[in-house]
């Protein structure tokens, strides 16, 4: 499937319903499998007839072509290409959040994994993804199913230059923290900061050379046994916990 239409797809029963009542403003329709009827595909027929999204029923052969190879589940929807956030509007938004939690995924390529960096992502509170614009996983309808909804809650910036975009957001005083094998420090020994990015690299490669340069601080998870790396996905639950963790009131001691 050609990148530019799978990125304004959204498949499967679980994520066209989170997006039709997340940002039913930004779905442009939605096709169903004329022959399912149940429960589920009610809950999205309502879901869409109540936001005013034109729905189509066609024959499932119908969806199994606009989604070569994708688990639609017999639902389908398209984005608004315009309802996506925009560079230019970053920093605008960064502006207004006191204590930023970021995570930025430097050439992430599998979309599944992408996806489920997303669905940690949102879970743990952050504000904003960051991606390059080109050498990653596109924000596709695998990417978008994997993250279960996610993706439709959680703003995901593509920006034309990561290391420019890296520089300014250390101006904004937003501290970049990258999880690297060659990190000096533990991040069970690093004292998080309160406006971070966490920055992770791709699958194989890790951050490219120039990225980790741009972080204030090289961060390793420490591994027991012989495993050598984890996921990124894997990796950036960790990391964004640790944020999580170092937000949360101090717990109340009882006898």
């Amino acid at each position: 499937m050609d990148d530019a239409i799978s990125e304004d797809l959204i498949v499967g029963l679980h994520a066209v319903l989170a997006a039709l009542k997340e940002a039913p403003e930004g779905i442009d329709c939605v096709w169903v499998d004329k022959d399912r009827s149940d429960d589920r595909i009610h809950a999205v027929l309502a879901c869409a007839r109540g936001t005013h999204v034109t729905v189509h029923r066609n024959p499932r052969a119908a969806l199994d072509r606009l989604a070569p190879g994708l688990p639609h589940q017999g639902v389908i929807a398209r984005r608004r290409p315009q309802d996506r956030p925009k560079e230019r509007d970053l920093f605008t938004v960064l502006a207004d959040i006191p204590q930023p939690l970021l995570l930025i995924l430097d050439g992430v390529q599998d979309p599944h994994n992408l996806g489920a960096c997303l669905r940690t992502a949102e879970a743990a509170g952050v504000h904003m993804v960051i991606v390059p614009r080109h050498a990653r996983a596109p924000l596709s309808a695998a990417a978008c199913r994997a993250a279960s909804g996610a993706a439709e809650r959680i703003p995901v910036y593509e920006v034309a230059n990561l290391a420019r975009t890296l520089k300014a957001l250390k101006e904004a005083g937003i501290w970049l923290v990258g999880a690297s094998a060659e990190g000096d420090v533990s991040l069970h020994e690093c004292a998080v900061p309160a406006s971070v990015a966490w920055v992770l690299g791709g699958e194989g490669s890790g951050l490219r050379r120039l990225t980790q340069e741009a972080c204030d601080l090289l961060i390793h998870i420490p591994m027991q046994g012989q495993t050598e790396s984890l996921n990124v996905s894997v990796a950036a639950s960790l990391c964004l916990y640790e944020s999580v963790r170092a937000r949360a009131p101090r717990p109340i001691l009882r006898k």
